[in-house]
């Protein structure tokens, strides 16, 4: 939806993949992005509300993850309970969660995948 060092990436594996899925706190965080683009002036009020409304088409089915799940998560494998949601909603699904966060990929290894790997 924005351009950077990885949207190429991220539009390839779309192309061969576009059956994406999230915990719906996924929009949250996109639309906090977004509210800055538009405070600085980045994007315009208009522009923004189109890129939120083309993200909500782009991630097929968002879902929520019980918050309990999530706390398990977070303390077996000692990470935030933001990264938690996504990292339950994985293993719900029983797929890896796609992420550039090195860290995270380091302490969840069986269930999370980097774009490039994800990609091959």
């Amino acid at each position: 939806m924005l351009e950077g060092d990885r949207t190429s990436a991220a539009q390839e594996l779309f192309e061969r993949d576009a059956d994406w899925r999230s915990d719906a706190f996924i929009m949250v965080e996109f639309s906090n992005v977004l509210t800055t683009y538009v405070r600085t002036k980045v994007l315009s009020r208009d522009q923004g509300l189109k890129l939120l409304a083309g993200a909500q088409e782009l991630v097929s089915v968002l879902t929520s993850v019980l918050h309990a799940r999530a706390l398990e998560a977070a303390t077996q494998f000692g990470i935030s309970a933001y990264d938690a949601r996504f990292v339950a909603l994985a293993i719900q699904m029983k797929v890896k969660l796609v992420t550039e966060d090195a860290k995270l990929r380091a302490a969840v290894p069986n269930w999370t995948v980097s774009l490039a790997d994800a990609g091959a």
